[in-house]
């Protein structure tokens, strides 16, 4: 509609200052022709909006102008509100400045809009924690915010999975993603794109050497390519194991980040099955720890690794404890 594409522009405008007539054209999907004729139509009402040609022109509001209309529609002050519910906030230490910034919109919007804005705060719960993902570890994301938003490298003492001791590494980052409650800082390095899972990093340091990413990526880029590699990872093994309802609720927790879905299971039986994905067959040897309340159901591979687990058990204990007498 006209009307929206109009106030777009305005509230580009007064976002942005002075933008290319191509700019916003290409931003709204319309032709640079329409955007001159949406200024005109901006002028014509008494918004003091003037256009400049030439390399370095483009259209502007003219200095000190500011409008508080807000032009919301019912749905997107709604969708606002959700925001207030995703946690991701806090950890950035931007809880507080959320709500106030929400308190202000509240404020703003028509008053036809403010309940239902308000009953979807209330109504409307996101949770981004994965099932049975136990208690996570606290993340301090300032030094890494500092960096992302000051644009200067980072050097990380950073712990593999795996690893006894961290490596230290020089990165360029791009910025910061919560995925499933789980914050990741990407970044460049030797310009190739990591992924740093913050929780894991010992310490980190900003360094005086302005960031050296590689021209035209942007962090949704460099997160896409490194979220392919990732699911895409060939190697994957899926497991159907059997557990005895008594010990399931254990084999969640310390199974949680295996898990291939939850267990879809309502019923009473003393068995329940459960779908584990494994980067490769050796890793399946952590289910003998549940030897007596588990059978592995598929594929003949992981049954067979985890015979061979116990049997290597059974070998060391006998080879620990002697013959017997």
């Amino acid at each position: 509609m006209k009307a929206d594409r109009l106030l777009s522009i305005l509230l580009l405008l007064q976002t942005r200052g002075r933008v290319p007539a191509h700019e916003l054209a290409d931003r709204l999907e319309v032709s640079v022709r329409t955007i001159y004729r949406d200024v005109e139509a901006l002028s014509a009402s008494g918004v003091p909006v003037y256009a400049e040609r030439g390399r370095h022109g483009g259209i502007e509001l003219l200095a000190g102008f500011r409008t508080d209309v807000t032009g919301l529609t019912a749905d997107e002050s709604r969708a606002l509100f959700i925001l207030a519910a995703q946690g991701a906030h806090a950890a950035l230490g931007l809880d507080v400045a959320l709500g106030s910034a929400l308190r202000k919109v509240m404020a703003a919007l028509p008053a036809p809009y403010r309940p239902a804005a308000e009953v979807t705060s209330r109504r409307i719960l996101v949770d981004a924690t994965r099932w049975k993902g136990g208690p996570q570890p606290a993340v301090d994301l300032d030094v890494l915010q500092d960096a992302v938003f000051a644009d200067r490298r980072l050097r990380l003492r950073y712990r593999h999975s795996g690893a006894k001791e961290p490596s230290t590494y020089t990165v360029d980052p791009y910025g910061l993603v919560s995925k499933a409650g789980v914050w990741y800082l990407v970044a460049d390095r030797r310009a190739r794109p990591r992924l740093f899972r913050a929780d894991r990093v010992h310490s980190a340091a900003l360094l005086p050497d302005p960031v050296k990413r590689r021209p035209g990526v942007e962090l949704a880029d460099a997160w896409e390519e490194l979220r392919r590699q990732v699911e895409e990872r060939p190697g994957g093994l899926d497991v159907t194991v059997r557990v005895r309802r008594s010990r399931l609720d254990m084999f969640l927790r310390l199974n949680a980040s295996s898990l291939a879905e939850l267990p879809d299971d309502e019923g009473e039986n003393e068995w329940v099955t459960v779908r584990l994905t494994y980067g490769v067959v050796r890793e399946a040897r952590q289910l003998l720890q549940f030897a007596d309340a588990l059978e592995v159901v598929s594929p003949p591979e992981a049954r067979a690794e985890v015979i061979a687990a116990a049997a290597s058990v059974t070998e060391l204990y006998q080879r620990v404890s002697g013959p017997s007498s």
